[in-house]
């Protein structure tokens, strides 16, 4: 589990997001409002978003975002996190603790 998360706020952009994947070299970004997790945006989103919209850019994260998603526990073992990734198609998984964000998870971490 990584516990040095990047986040971006809804009214963001596409383009916003995009950059701060790309200065950290992450495949996602957490979409926060204050402590609150709202929603995850990846790089399938990106190509979701560019594919439909020439514009895509300029729009605000909300509207691409994945909202309320499927999270882990800390004390989740990894088998079980890797399901819910397997079984949902993610590749990254919040990991929230009392409601709070501490960390995230991806699929390149459980295959090491």
């Amino acid at each position: 589990m990584k516990t040095s998360l990047h986040s971006v706020e809804p009214a963001e952009t596409v383009g916003e997001a995009v950059a701060v994947m790309a200065q950290h070299r992450i495949g996602s970004v957490l979409v926060m409002q204050g402590d609150r997790l709202l929603g995850i945006f990846t790089e399938r989103d990106t190509v979701r978003a560019l594919s439909q919209a020439h514009d895509a850019a300029r729009h605000e994260i909300i509207s691409w975002m994945t909202h309320d998603p499927k999270t882990v526990a800390p004390s989740t073992d990894t088998e079980d996190a890797l399901r819910v990734m397997l079984d949902n198609g993610f590749r990254h998984l919040p990991v929230v603790e009392s409601g709070k964000v501490v960390g995230m998870v991806s699929m390149r971490d459980l295959a090491g």
